[in-house]
């Protein structure tokens, strides 16, 4: 890998680890709290609460409006996205298990990211679309209608 990604790929991947035991926390908290929203409304508190405590440690102080509304409008969307991925999991998870939620949500990642990347949108930088992204996604598609089969 090109210098300084093996960290920032272990890293991800060690965090990706979290991802099917939070649906299955979320979805056992759906059953006992009796409604997703409910469950999201706790995991998002959760998240709020340790931001909060790190954002006071580490002293990172309020923004200046300035920077606030310098913003574009489409970096605000990033809760939106982790409500629908948290709300998504909690309803999918006990009914695909931990193994098909995943993979259908890399799958979902993977087709958008090559696309986000082609266009170089979102911030991202250009990287054309090539066949082995493609056949990467391919791939990926073959391993999730293996495990929905399995």
């Amino acid at each position: 890998m090109p210098g300084g990604q093996t960290f920032f790929v272990v890293l991800v991947v060690l965090v990706g680890v979290a991802l099917p035991a939070q649906a299955g926390i979320n979805a056992e908290l759906r059953r006992n709290l009796g409604h997703p929203f409910l469950a999201g409304i706790v995991n998002f508190g959760g998240g709020l609460v340790v931001l909060t405590l790190a954002a006071l440690v580490a002293r990172t102080g309020i923004p200046k409006w300035t920077a606030v509304a310098g913003a574009p409008w489409w970096a605000y969307l990033g809760g939106l996205c982790g409500a629908a991925l948290v709300l998504a999991g909690v309803v999918a998870a006990p009914r695909l298990g931990a193994a098909l939620l995943i993979a259908s949500l890399v799958m979902g990642q993977l087709i958008a990211s090559v696309v986000i990347d082609h266009f170089g949108l979102l911030g991202y930088g250009i990287r054309p679309v090539t066949l082995a992204r493609i056949a990467g996604i391919l791939l990926l598609a073959g391993g999730v209608w293996l495990i929905q089969r399995g």
